[in-house]
Parts: C-alpha cells; sequence; structure tokens
C-alpha cells in the first residue's frame, strides 16, 4: 500500500497495533475475511493479524516468487514453523521426510520440536556420495508414503544441488506436500511453484534484505486453503514481523535481482581462484564440473548462475596444519570480508565450518564464504593477498 503523503514513493510505516474500524457492519466484514488475505483498506483490525507495511513488502515478493500469495514473518525459522506445522494432525500422522543436506537450524527443529516434543514421524533422506540419487527416493517414497517432503534448492554448507523438478514430481506422485527452502538459490535462479511445488519459504534475512540489518521469513504459495491456515497460525502463534522490519524489507527487497546476479558472478570467480589454489584441497560450488550435482545444477538454474556461496577446504598433511591455514587465512582477510555468522549480506563473509557444524562435518580445514558485490577485482586481490601470507 503506497504512502498518502504528497510525492512520498515510499510505502507507509504503520505502526498501529490496532485499525480503527468506523461500524458495526466494516468490522464483520473484517473478521469475516481475516484469512482471505483481503487488501482493502478498511479490513485491518490488528497487526498482530496483518498490516498494511507488512501487505506491501509481501507484495513485492510475490512479485518476485511469481506466488498468488506471500506472508512474512519475523524469521526464517518461523516461516519454517510455520509453513510444517499448518499440516500437523496430531500425533498420528503419516511419516514427515527432510532430506538430510539442509540448514542444521531446521534439521535439529525437526529433532528437537517436531519429534521429541511434538511426536511426530521424522524421517531422513541421506545423499550418497554428496549427490541425491532419484531411483533411491522414489523407493523411499513408495515405502513411506510420507505427507511431507522438505527439500533445499540448494544445501547448507555443502551446496548440493538436488534433481528438484523430479523429486517434486515423484512426491507428488505419491501424494506428499512439497515444502521448498529456497533461501541459497531465490527465485532468480529457480521458482520452485512452477515447478509444483505447494510451499516455498526463505529466510528473509538473507538475499532478499540483503544488507544484514534484519530478521525475517517468507511463505509462498498458490493454494489459497494452505494461505488461510498460515495467516491462521501465524496470528495465533504471534510469528508477524514488525512494521518497522517490513518496511526495511520492502526497499530492500526491490534491489535484489541487482544484488544477487553480481552476488553470483563473485562466487563463480572466488570459486574458481580456489579451485587452483595448491593450498586447497577441494571446493564446493555448484558452478565447477568437479561438484558432486553440478548437472543438477545446470538444468535446474540453467547458464542464470549457481548461488552466492563457495564452501572449500585447506590442504595439510594434519588437522593441526589444516586449522592454522584456516585462522590465519581468516586473520589475513578480516579486514575486508568479516567472520559473521550470516549470509546473503552486500558485502563478502565467511564463516568457519566446524564452529557451526562441527559434529556434521568436524573438518577444521573448511570454510564457507558467502560472497558479497564488491568490485570485483580488489575482492580477489584480498582473498589472493591472503593465500599468499599463508604458503
Amino acid at each position: 500500500m503506497k504512502s498518502k503523503a504528497i510525492n512520498s514513493s515510499r510505502t507507509t510505516i504503520y505502526r498501529d497495533a490496532g485499525f480503527e474500524l468506523f461500524d458495526a457492519e466494516t468490522t464483520s466484514s473484517a473478521f469475516q475475511n481475516e484469512t482471505n488475505n483481503e487488501r482493502e483498506p478498511g479490513l485491518y483490525i490488528y497487526s498482530r493479524y496483518r498490516n498494511p507495511t507488512v501487505v506491501a513488502a509481501e507484495e513485492e515478493i510475490m512479485k518476485l516468487e511469481g506466488s498468488a500469495w506471500s506472508l512474512l514473518t519475523q524469521s526464517g525459522m518461523s516461516a519454517i514453523d510455520t509453513a510444517v506445522s499448518i499440516f500437523q494432525k496430531g500425533k498420528k500422522t503419516a511419516p514427515w521426510l527432510f532430506f538430510s543436506e539442509i540448514y542444521g537450524g531446521t534439521l535439529s527443529y525437526a529433532d528437537s520440536i517436531l519429534k521429541r516434543r511434538r511426536g511426530l514421524d521424522i524421517q531422513s533422506f541421506v545423499p550418497a556420495s554428496e549427490r541425491y540419487n532419484i531411483t533411491a527416493f522414489e523407493s523411499v517414497m513408495k515405502t513411506l508414503h510420507p505427507e511431507i517432503v522438505y527439500i533445499e534448492a540448494i544445501s547448507n554448507p555443502m551446496l548440493i544441488v538436488p534433481d528438484a523438478v523430479r523429486i517434486i514430481k515423484v512426491a507428488k506422485k505419491y501424494g506428499a506436500k512439497v515444502i521448498v527452502d529456497n533461501t541459497f538459490a531465490t527465485p532468480y535462479l529457480w521458482k520452485p511453484l512452477e515447478s509444483g511445488a505447494d510451499i516455498v519459504i526463505h529466510s528473509a534475512t538473507k538475499y532478499f534484505s540483503g544488507h544484514g540489518n534484519i530478521t525475517a521469513g517468507v511463505i509462498c504459495g498458490n493454494d489459497k486453503e494452505i494461505m488461510k491456515a498460515c495467516i491462521e497460525y501465524r496470528k495465533f502463534v504471534g510469528h508477524m514481523i514488525s512494521a518497522d522490519d517490513a518496511y526495511r524489507l520492502h526497499t530492500q527487497v526491490q534491489t535484489f535481482e541487482l544484488r544477487f546476479r553480481n552476488q553470483c558472478s563473485n562466487a563463480a570467480i572466488i570459486a574458481e581462484l580456489l579451485n587452483k589454489s595448491s593450498l586447497v584441497k577441494k571446493v564446493w560450488y555448484p558452478g565447477l564440473k568437479e561438484h558432486p550435482s553440478h548437472e543438477e545444477a545446470l538444468r535446474l538454474f540453467g547458464k542464470k548462475g549457481f548461488g552466492g556461496m563457495v564452501t572449500f577446504d585447506f590442504a595439510g598433511k594434519t588437522k593441526v596444519e589444516k586449522k592454522k591455514r584456516r585462522d590465519d587465512f581468516i586473520k589475513a582477510v578480516t579486514k575486508k570480508i568479516k567472520l559473521i555468522p550470516s549470509l546473503g549480506d552486500f558485502r563478502t563473509i565467511l564463516m568457519p565450518v566446524e564452529a557451526v557444524w562441527g559434529t556434521k562435518y568436524p573438518e577444521p580445514g573448511m570454510i564457507r564464504i558467502s560472497a558479497g558485490f564488491e568490485d570485483t577485482d580488489e575482492l580477489i586481490g584480498t582473498i589472493k593477498k591472503a593465500l599468499e601470507s599463508i604458503k
């Protein structure tokens, strides 16, 4: 909803807790339509339900994802919680299948909340040799007949790209609802709803915001009944994003494609540089031919790009040597490339993998880089100097 202020091109920040409803007839209409996501000015009730500033940001994301609706939440995790929880029908439910190579927070949520606290039957589908096998997946679907299949378009941190279009097709064949976390790929590379996914989620904290100054999540879809269920769940659990964060996101998301295109370009150059270094044992980047799921990435993304993330592992005869090279590299780049536990920022940032995923990937030499869109020559110069300094 655009501001009524003269000559303003920005949306208004509506900080109202509750909205004036004018008369009894308007009040009845507003409450009757609260889960229909109507955009009419007189139909807003309470900001925990819906808010005009939030709606403005949601409409920007709808355009990007090509969805019939989108709903913002206060974080990526609250988007995940909303997207999966609407399908829960008590404890006696069919299994839910989570691909194992996804965000660690999602897996911990599935284990700690869904399995141990809610008593749901949570199953994992594990890749073989850093690649998902579609035949094995169909076999699992035949055996389990899960109600939910949850995948990521590009996994975190090993950047595995599933044969997602075929996976969705197989999942739908066996009656499963498909939820895709599209945070790493973004709609710039792929739009899962066009391939038959039921729900697409993003940590909007990352590429949609791109400035590291808000936390937000978003759920997108085409099915109106799913939308109503998500609105109801968001309202009762209190997952609504604030008007101020929605305002910043509304502004930032409008430059998303420009930013992400440059981040993909810088990531590709970083990956090539690291892949040529004798100090680096291995690079994980879907754009490299050596990457286990390179062919899947080509089919899914075409020539648009392969995302803005690069993971690599330093070479070394011992773990101590690998750890020292990792630490020396981080110290050498720290003035230009900050150690920040996030991704998708306009600036290049990094994280040591062992510190976050140590139980799963206990390799002391591994680093995950989130490419920004700084001047490419300056960025590559920083990385080259760091590699040279630790030889």
